[in-house]
C-alpha cells in the first residue's frame, strides 16, 4: 500500500475500532475508539506490515472495523488516519498531506500482511 509522505514523522500510532463503519461512506476522518498506542518499534512493525499490503480487487462494502491516526509528537494532529474493511479489501487514508491518489486504496485482505495487521488489530481488544 501507499503511504503518504509523511509516515517518516510517524512516531506513534493510535489502534481505532471504528463504531459506526457506515459513517465512513463519506467521512472526512477517521472515528471511533482508541484501543492502543503503538510507539517506536510496534508502531513501525505496523507501518511496514501496511507498506508492505500487496493490491487487491475492491468490491463494494466498504464498511471498515479498524483503523490507525500516524501521529508525531511535534503536532497535536495525526499525520495521517487509514480506515481498513477487510470484508472488501478497500483502505481509504486522511490527512492534510495525502495526495487524492492515495486517499482510496485497495489491499489483498488475504495476503500475510493484512492477516498480522488484523492479528495484531485484535489483540488490542481484550477477549
Amino acid at each position: 500500500m501507499l503511504l503518504p509522505h509523511s509516515v517518516a514523522k510517524s512516531e506513534f500510532i493510535e489502534v481505532v475500532r471504528i463504531t459506526d463503519p457506515a459513517r465512513h461512506l463519506m467521512s472526512q476522518d477517521l472515528d471511533g475508539d482508541a484501543v492502543a498506542i503503538w510507539d517506536s518499534e510496534q508502531a513501525q512493525q505496523a507501518l511496514s506490515l501496511i507498506h508492505d499490503l500487496p493490491g487487491g480487487e475492491m468490491y463494494r462494502c466498504f464498511l471498515p472495523g479498524w483503523g490507525i491516526r500516524a501521529h508525531s509528537s511535534t503536532s497535536a494532529h495525526p499525520l495521517f488516519e487509514i480506515a481498513f474493511c477487510f470484508r472488501c479489501h478497500g483502505a481509504r487514508i486522511w490527512g492534510p498531506d495525502v495526495p487524492a491518489t492515495l486517499q482510496s486504496q485497495t489491499f489483498d485482505a488475504g495476503s500475510s500482511a493484512a492477516s498480522e495487521l488484523l492479528r495484531r488489530f485484535r489483540a488490542c481488544i481484550p477477549s
